[in-house]
């Protein structure tokens, strides 16, 4: 079996260095098992969860059923949808995993894939907030389209989802010495600081009940701070309780 050990190298009494070896061969045995179970499952689920979907489909479409039962099969339909939604995320978590560590180097116009995502936002809700959209540069990123789409739209439908009808979401795209920025600023409901450092994490909620009524997996931030790390960049999270919260994505200037 491979052998996996992490090195740490600490100061030590003045010029020296200690340096700490330890073997973690376990838990790498471990995490790949998880990853390995997560994909397989996440892939058996799919087929029976489609079929589902299928029927219920069919049966809310029937004339003939009850008006006893249309409330309960819109509310089966749409547990399902939710679960189909967890099962792609899933998916596109492993796959994010299992793939190469460096996305590719093609170009996408990321501007122009902004103002598609945020006018697909604008009209995804019966009352949405209200949409700006500020690109300060025409620059492309060089890097996979599908994961830059899924890091922009992750960003969007979460301020989407927590800003109110009477609040503002701001898309901004700019770039400068340091590289790129993919801002998201909302006026919505904020996040304390303590949930900040595990606002990436799987499945982590602030608010459960709220989470719940408002749908998503709870993976979408996981899967944003993925597809930046294959891109050479990183999540800057910035919130104030009441007030709102800025998501920004940095690439670095290889990037851009």
């Amino acid at each position: 079996p491979r052998l996996h050990l992490s090195l740490q190298v600490v100061p030590y009494s003045g010029t020296q260095r200690l340096m700490l070896v330890r073997d973690v061969s376990h838990q790498v045995a471990l995490e790949s098992m998880r990853k390995d179970f997560v994909a397989n499952a996440s892939h058996e689920l799919r087929s029976p969860l489609t079929v589902i979907a299928g029927y219920l489909e069919q049966l809310a479409d029937d004339p003939e059923l009850g008006t006893t039962w249309r409330e309960p099969v819109a509310d089966m339909r749409r547990q399902a949808e939710h679960m189909r939604e967890i099962v792609e995320d899933l998916l596109e978590l492993s796959r994010l995993e299992a793939g190469p560590e460096e996305a590719p180097l093609a170009p996408v116009d990321l501007p122009q894939l902004l103002a598609g995502l945020v006018q697909e936002a604008r009209v995804a809700s019966a009352a949405p907030p209200q949409f700006n959209l500020e690109i300060d540069s025409a620059e492309s990123v060089l890097g996979s389209e599908r994961e830059l789409h899924s890091i922009a739209s992750n960003l969007i439908s979460n301020a989407a989802k927590y800003t109110p009808t009477t609040g503002s979401v701001t898309v901004t795209w700019s770039c400068d010495a340091a590289g790129g920025h993919l801002a998201v600023a909302d006026t919505g409901i904020g996040i304390a600081a303590e949930h900040l450092p595990r606002l990436t994490e799987r499945f982590y909620r602030v608010d459960r009940a709220r989470a719940r009524a408002s749908g998503g997996s709870g993976l979408g931030l996981s899967i944003v701070k993925h597809a930046l790390q294959r891109h050479g960049g990183w999540l800057e999270i910035a919130s104030e309780e009441g007030r709102g919260s800025t998501f920004t994505a940095h690439f670095p200037q290889r990037r851009i």
